[in-house]
């Protein structure tokens, strides 16, 4: 299995899993710099990581990701409605 790198060097495993790379995310961005993190961070961090694939594994990891987004909206759409129909 093939890893890459984030900024900081840490090695990130590349097994398509999407989650992995969320927590390498946070650890890398958000908890090293005790959530004091911008946009502009984040962007360049993700960035650096998505410069590492190869075009299939782009494909792979947005492929998890609209799938993953894609249900997130579906909850958050069935618990606004459970919300507005439990309403007396």
């Amino acid at each position: 299995m093939r890893s890459i790198k984030t900024t900081s060097g840490a090695d990130l495993l590349l097994d398509g899993d999407l989650l992995a790379v969320l927590e390498a995310l946070f650890h890398e961005v958000t908890a090293k710099r005790e959530l004091g993190r911008s946009f502009e961070d984040l962007n360049r961090e993700i960035n650096h990581l998505i410069g590492q694939l190869t075009d299939e594994e782009r494909r792979a990891y947005l492929a998890e990701s609209l799938f993953l987004n894609q249900v997130k909206y579906e909850n958050d759409k069935l618990e606004a409605y459970m919300r507005k129909i439990g309403k007396p």
